[in-house]
């Protein structure tokens, strides 16, 4: 009812604050029932429904401007702003993003889907806003998960020297998408206890501002807050920083939000509101497993139950198993991961070996750098890490780790193309930038024995070593074939002559049906599992050159400095008429959809693969 009366960007200022409430709840029901069809992140969306109205009733979008860190949950957002009707379309291809998307709505004020960003981000637009004499408001939204994040503190020491207006909201739902660890949490879980008192202080405000000679009570107030403050919170971090403090308030509350939101409006200089909310609020299955419907895949909505139950084993399970298998061998085997212990497959291993468990919180940089202090040290570090998240701790791969040749294994989950969550989270870089690394060692598995033959094979190696899977079901197929895994030693799959087909981890299994194409069609065509991206089997390069008029090289990841470009290297410096056809992802970033649309859209499905090849091949017959 009142839900439908918003349809472009401020309608909600014109419901009455009366039925607020109302909205709130039919804007649950909404999200519900479309992210049970659709899939997409649940719990982080009804936890900040009422968050999100209160902004859109205090703000003036979209001159006033909101950063939404990671941006997951937005998608209030994005109702308030006008785009209810597309949301049958959501995290589909060309359809209407799970993030922030500039290019959506002039209410998106920033592109983000990864942690840590938005305080930075909002302060660059203070400083603008300043520099252009303008006098909107900016807020950043951050969670507190995103605050174990490095990133978030050096935005923070940089915001705490502002004398203009900045609103920091710390939306703390104790999660990140699982649980919060380490210290930040603890702190913020004292503050949570201190609600009388700084409530007291929020109403005191708001009712001496209306009162002849408010303001200068006001002030008077504030002058002796300290005081008041170190008797009731001992050592309020954020105030020490020079940040004005406020809260802890209910972040279901939409009356109180709001006039909270307003008095910061107030402060010169970085506030920061401390907003409690309940991730997952208001769908009871998410309340009590927020975990699982952080990216939610269609449910039933009576039982929360997924819609389409999985039968076989993703590559993230059969990690998991192996984990367990090694650690169970070898004491000296750790993990590590950045806050994703259910996504990474590391559950289990940490309730097998709490001990030998280290989740470092959104902070991969730190976790790769302390893995390399582990392996300094003698212990063997395994860091489960998406191919996405891991090109932010680069430098740390490669000054801490690389440089010092220490036997850091990094499982590289979500490597290649991840599907609906779109440019932020495609894992098709991590071939091309881990391979500029000396010492560094990269395979890929064709299936799921190959992933726990490398694993195992990895633990051998006396230095750097990855390994890219992809997301989803781990292909089971091609299981005859089961060469032991050995240094820098491709596997010759099919042995036959004229086209070659040399593929790289989850582009094995659409090599397969390449060659069954050509096949088809009267070719010739091996098949070759690279393994090795780094080093490269060379010797199988040099021996393909004397029977292959086209070798193909096949890889789900960005074509610059990948893996075709390394083969064509090879090939270059030697003296032969091959040439050498890469199937790769251009200079680009790829947007949502399903992989098979996605595959399809860069030409790289096995149809479009074929037709490349038959193209390419009769160049040189002519």
């Amino acid at each position: 009812m009142y839900l439908e009366k918003i349809n472009q960007t401020n309608d909600i200022k014109k419901i009455e604050k009366a039925h607020l409430p109302e909205l709130a709840q039919e804007i649950r029901e909404f999200l519900i029932e479309k992210i049970s069809v659709r899939g997409g992140h649940l719990a982080a969306n009804l936890g900040c429904v009422e968050l999100t109205m209160a902004l859109h009733l205090a703000l003036n979008l979209p001159k006033d401007k909101i950063v939404w860190d990671v941006g997951h949950q937005s998608y209030t957002h994005k109702l308030l702003t006008g785009r209810k009707r597309e949301f049958d379309t959501l995290r589909t291809f060309g359809g209407l993003s799970g993030f922030p998307k500039r290019s959506e709505s002039p209410c998106d004020s920033f592109n983000t889907g990864h942690s840590s960003t938005s305080v930075s981000a909002g302060l660059g637009m203070v400083v603008a806003r300043d520099r252009k004499k303008e006098d909107n408001t900016i807020v950043a939204v951050i969670g507190d998960g995103a605050l174990t994040g490095g990133m978030a503190y050096e935005a923070l020491n940089n915001a705490s020297k502002l004398d203009t207006n900045y609103i920091i909201i710390l939306n703390d739902n104790k999660m990140s998408i699982s649980e919060n660890v380490g210290g930040i949490s603890k702190y913020l879980n004292t503050i949570r206890t201190t609600d009388g008192y700084l409530d007291l202080k929020a109403d005191v405000y708001q009712k001496l501002l209306g009162a002849p000679y408010g303001e200068t009570m006001v002030e008077g107030i504030r002058k002796v807050k300290n005081k008041v403050r170190d008797m009731v919170i001992p050592g309020t971090y954020f105030e020490d920083m020079g940040i004005t403090y406020m809260g802890p308030v209910d972040g279901h509350d939409i009356a109180k939000l709001t006039r909270f939101i307003n008095d910061a409006k107030t402060v010169k200089g970085a506030v920061l509101i401390h907003v409690e909310t309940i991730k997952g609020k208001g769908f009871a299955p998410a309340e009590r497993h927020p975990a699982r419907f952080h990216g939610a895949e269609p449910f039933d909505i009576q039982t929360g139950l997924p819609s389409h139950p999985r039968t076989k084993s993703n590559y993230t399970d059969i990690f998991s198993t192996v984990m367990i298998k090694l650690a169970q061998r070898d004491e000296r085997v750790v993990a590590i991961t950045a806050a994703m212990p259910d996504g990474t497959g590391l559950k289990r291993f940490r309730n097998i070996f709490p001990e030998r468990f280290f989740d470092v919180g959104i902070a991969e940089e730190h976790a790769v750098t302390c893995a390399a202090g582990m392996a300094a040290e003698g212990l063997r570090p395994i860091v489960a890490i998406y191919s996405s998240f891991l090109q932010r701790a680069y430098d740390q791969i490669m000054h801490d780790v690389c440089i010092q040749k220490l036997p850091v294994i990094f499982a590289i989950d979500r490597a290649g193309l991840v599907g609906s969550d779109g440019e932020t989270h495609q894992g098709i870089f991590d071939l091309s930038f881990l391979a500029t690394m000396p010492n560094m060692t990269i395979m890929a598995p064709k299936n799921k024995w190959e992933l726990s033959d490398m694993l195992k094979f990895a633990l051998t190696l006396d230095g750097p070593v990855a390994i890219r899977y992809p997301r989803g079901e781990a292909y089971d197929g091609l299981a005859e074939f089961r060469q032991p895994v050995e240094d820098a030693r491709a596997e010759v799959i099919y042995p036959e002559s004229d086209i070659a087909l040399l593929a790289v981890g989850s582009m094995v299994r659409i090599a397969e049906q390449v060659r069954e194409n050509l096949k088809e069609q009267g070719y010739s065509c091996s098949l070759i599992n690279a393994r090795f991206v780094k080093p490269l089997d060379e010797d199988i390069i040099k021996a393909l050159t004397r029977g292959h008029r086209l070798i193909v090289t096949m890889e789900e990841n960005i074509r610059r400095g990948g893996f075709g470009e390394a083969v064509r290297d090879v090939i270059d410096r030697l003296d032969t008429d091959s040439k050498v056809l890469p199937i790769a992802i251009e200079d680009q970033f790829v947007p949502q959809g399903s992989v098979g649309q996605l595959l399809e859209m860069l030409q790289m499905d096995a149809d479009s693969i074929t037709e490349r090849i038959i193209k390419e091949h009769s160049k040189g017959a002519s």
